[in-house]
């Protein structure tokens, strides 16, 4: 039998449509327990590569014959080779192109709403990663919102829909991901915005985003109106965009909230989260469509793939949202913290500008779940 090839678009699609899919993963089992390709309809058995060195006989039985099974290493080369073994044993299998490295920076576009003017906005989903990217466009000009370093792919896009980007914006100084945002400026010379109070240390030229900035795109005036809502980073900015959307960088996502300790300052600033989520927030519309910068877990995906929901509804149902307690929401966000990204300290060190790591240290150093909210 042929071993077939799978992309990492492919299995994208196998999670938006939510299809079944049987994975066998072969990185060592602490790789597997850390992360690995979520799918409402997946089946895993994560039997280490080098248990299957002399054959893989005691794993076919475990191996369904009525499903679609994909082998998965971290780079591709192992999986090859255990696809070629079951290959030749008799079972239709795939390997997954470029491995988990590939999965980690697939960015798949899905357009999230029309804009007042006939302009769009598109959400870039890293399903990989749990990173959601933005890209506003009017009259043939782009915004981009949270941009991670797979430029080309948003360049290509803007390209493709006939668009120049002329704006790119970082809600925050980020720390789980390397942004791509300075890359971008440079080769299309488009404004790069920053909020200043995260920016105190970057080492290059930025335009401050404060509360009150409009920018203009295309002809029409789309008013991404930039709401200071600290308690993520000191300086995070949430935007509304044409009085339609409200992006929340890594403050509110649809199932969770942000995790304020990613510079050491939990207890400092979780008083600005609470007074962000509980104060600022609430002054806002209900009806405001929340696009938040990062998914949590895969049920938050909506039928499209896109993540998204109203305000209202999280007023409802996310529970970090109704703690009325201020002592219980302060215990709450403080002692219920994941592990620290990895890498994360250098990664806002890249983002500063202080250091700049080649592609694979980047790689390196993005390698692993998302781990921006309080669980």
């Amino acid at each position: 039998m042929t071993v077939n090839v799978m992309t990492s678009k492919e299995v994208t699609k196998n999670v938006f449509n939510k299809e079944e899919l049987f994975i066998l993963d072969v990185r060592n089992e602490a790789d597997f327990q850390d992360w690995k390709i979520e799918g409402e309809n997946f089946d895993y058995l994560n039997v280490p590569y080098f248990e299957l060195l002399d054959g893989v006989e005691e794993i076919i039985g475990k191996i369904p014959s009525d499903k679609e099974v994909l082998v998965v290493c971290a780079k591709e080369g192992s999986s090859v080779m255990v696809a070629d073994m079951l290959s030749e044993a008799g079972l239709n299998v795939s390997y997954l192109k470029g491995g988990m490295k590939a999965w980690s920076e697939h960015l798949e576009p899905v357009k999230v709403g029309d804009l007042n003017d006939g302009g769009e906005i598109y959400q870039f989903v890293r399903i990989g990663k749990g990173c959601l990217s933005y890209m506003v466009v009017s009259n043939g000009e782009a915004a981009l919102i949270d941009a991670t370093r797979m430029t080309d792919t948003y360049l290509d896009f803007a390209e493709s829909i006939g668009a120049k980007i002329t704006n790119v914006l970082d809600t925050h100084l980020h720390a789980d991901h390397i942004s791509g945002g300075r890359t971008i400026a440079e080769k299309t010379g488009a404004i790069y915005w920053l909020p200043p109070k995260d920016a105190s240390e970057v080492t290059f030229e930025y335009q401050p985003l404060e509360d009150g900035n409009d920018v203009k795109i295309g002809d029409t005036f789309i008013n991404i109106h930039a709401l200071y809502s600290p308690g993520h980073t000191i300086g995070s900015t949430s935007f509304v965009v044409d009085k339609k959307f409200l992006l929340t960088g890594d403050i509110l996502f649809i199932d969770s909230i942000g995790r304020p300790d990613l510079a050491g300052k939990a207890e400092d600033w979780v008083g600005d989260l609470r007074e962000t989520l509980y104060k600022r927030y609430r002054e806002l519309s209900e009806d405001l469509i929340v696009l938040p910068a990062h998914f949590m877990i895969i049920e938050e995906l909506n039928d499209d793939g896109s993540v998204s929901e109203k305000l209202r509804t999280l007023f409802t149902e996310n529970h970090g949202l109704n703690i009325d307690d201020e002592n219980e929401f302060r215990k709450m966000v403080t002692e219920n913290l994941p592990p620290q990204p990895n890498a994360y300290q250098e990664i806002r060190e890249t983002n500063m500008g202080k250091i700049n790591p080649d592609l694979d240290k980047q790689r390196e150093m993005e390698i692993g779940p998302n781990r921006c909210a309080v669980r």
